[in-house]
């Protein structure tokens, strides 16, 4: 049975949800699914269901400035219907280019509401880069620059999110020689407001629905790397949670996307995979309703979610060197020291192999002579 919501108020998540058709066992799924990417012990499941059964919803406002949309594409595509259905049918309420139904000036007129209604409340999403060369015009909207619109919405916002590359750390469009001086969220904010960067080309959809959950949970944002990314999320490497790690240890690597190699699924760092200094949930979470991830399908980790990604070299190149087993080494090296440490255990264990029954023999022979003493006697 639907609830009815008090007119000029927000709705709670699960009265939202109960409306869209919903059940109970529906809404604490999803709750719990929130509370485990999130990271959280399972004793916390029920602060998440309560936040969501009974906190109003928070208003948001989701700005588009360079980018593809892919971020947006990845929440609408999430592998659980509810984080897009609810979260995202939510958001688009209040003011979102791509989805609102209004456009013009009546989307202006919702954004601005929102932004005088809930002043300090609402929680400002950004998607994209924000041009600064020849004075903005190369993204403008409503006869505004995107700079302009950011500083005003950011300015009585609760929180800023940074969705994607593109609006953490530049992205394609910051490359060189970036013709329109594409610039990141956080170099452009002149406010105090809490920002929260969640990189990627795009960033995993359950991850961005994580952020907001945490966001409504607990009423602030989540704990953050020195980056200022979601340590729930950009703890651990894509190279430490790879299947394909034994490979690697074992210095089995892809020499040729169509060699043997690559069809026994071995490590694929010689072909340019960026695992090793990626930041990422990728080989935990995956994509595609939990189904596969680009390094699963044979494809190497490009680094999307960290810095100049797009100027760290070709694709295709695998990197030099990375910290890794307390010292720089590259793959060479660490299978050359694998094989090395493998020869030299197996010689280890011949040797003591050899020792043993040398002193099984020694023990015997002496048996035997004190054996023979025995009978002279």
């Amino acid at each position: 049975m639907n609830k009815e919501t008090p007119p000029n108020t927000q709705p709670t998540y699960l009265e939202e949800a109960e409306r869209k058709g919903y059940s109970r066992r529906e809404f604490i799924n999803f709750a719990t699914m929130m509370a485990a990417y999130l990271g959280l012990h399972t004793t916390a499941v029920g602060q998440v269901l309560n936040a969501l059964e009974n906190k109003a919803r928070v208003p948001v406002i989701w700005l588009h400035f360079q980018e593809c949309t892919c971020c947006s594409e990845s929440f609408i595509r999430s592998s659980h219907p509810m984080v897009a259905d609810i979260l995202l049918d939510q958001i688009s309420l209040d003011y979102t280019e791509t989805l609102m139904a209004a456009s013009g000036f009546q989307a202006e007129e919702a954004m601005r509401n929102t932004m005088t209604k809930y002043k300090g409340e609402y929680v400002l999403c950004v998607e994209g880069s924000v041009p600064t060369a020849a004075d903005g015009v190369y993204c403008m909207i409503g006869g505004k620059t995107s700079l302009q619109i950011l500083e005003e919405a950011a300015a009585g916002a609760k929180a800023v999110i940074a969705w994607g590359s593109c609006a953490s750390n530049g992205c394609v469009q910051s490359a060189k020689p970036n013709p329109t001086s594409a610039t990141p969220i956080h170099k452009l904010l002149k406010s105090n407001v809490p920002l929260i960067k969640v990189p990627g080309c795009p960033p995993i959809g359950e991850v961005m629905a994580g952020v907001i959950v945490h966001l409504v949970t607990y009423g602030k944002i989540p704990e953050l790397d020195h980056l200022g990314r979601p340590k729930a999320f950009y703890s651990k490497r894509v190279h430490d949670t790879c299947y394909r790690r034994p490979f690697y240890d074992a210095g089995l690597f892809v020499e040729s996307f169509d060699d043997e190699n690559a069809k026994k699924g071995y490590c694929l760092y010689n072909v340019g995979c960026k695992g090793p200094s990626t930041y990422n949930a990728c080989g935990v979470m995956k994509w595609n309703n939990g189904v596969s991830y680009p390094i699963q399908s044979g494809h190497p980790c490009i680094g999307c979610s960290e810095e100049n990604f797009w100027d760290n070299g070709r694709l295709y190149d695998r990197a030099s060197a990375f910290a890794g087993f307390g010292i720089e080494a590259n793959a060479d090296d660490i299978g050359k020291a694998a094989l090395v440490a493998t020869g030299v255990g197996i010689a280890a264990h011949a040797v003591a192999t050899n020792i043993r029954k040398k002193k099984l023999i020694t023990d015997h022979e002496d048996e035997g002579k004190e054996s023979v003493k025995n009978l002279d006697i």
